[in-house]
């Protein structure tokens, strides 16, 4: 199918391609088996990317609510429904900014950092399995 589009399309590398809709694949299967681990744990990828966000910051005890969304790239609506998720789940808390009253700061509970603690041993298997020769990528 590849090679017959490439005689219609000028310039295009079958072999560029298919590797592509392999890369694709890959990456679906990938996020399948993501997936499926987090609901395992009650979370979704958002939300467990969440904790890691807040998490990461070591110099930091909690992060604007504001810089959540903009460091994950999404809406700030949807942030919100994320972090009011989180906030019922007992993961996180959000407490008002001593210099900003509008400003939302958002930490992890004790149950939130436990939680990450029992989720990203699995996380970080799931990565590593899914690349080829990952010695040689060190």
């Amino acid at each position: 199918m590849v090679n017959g589009y490439a005689e219609r399309f000028e310039g295009m590398d079958p072999s560029k391609v298919l590797g592509a809709l392999e890369l694709m694949r890959s990456g679906s299967i990938l996020i399948r088996k993501l997936d499926a681990y987090f609901a395992t744990h009650d979370l979704s990828q958002l939300r467990f990317l969440t904790l890691v966000l807040i998490d990461r910051e070591p110099e930091r005890t909690a992060l604007a609510a504001n810089e959540i969304a903009e460091k994950l790239d999404v809406s700030r609506p949807v942030v919100t429904r994320t972090l009011q998720g989180l906030q019922q789940a007992g993961l996180i808390r959000i407490s008002g900014n001593k210099d900003d009253a509008r400003a939302k700061e958002v930490s992890l509970t004790p149950l939130g950092e436990s939680k990450l603690g029992e989720v990203l041993p699995g996380y970080f298997g799931i990565l590593h399995d899914a690349m080829p020769n990952s010695e040689a990528r060190q």
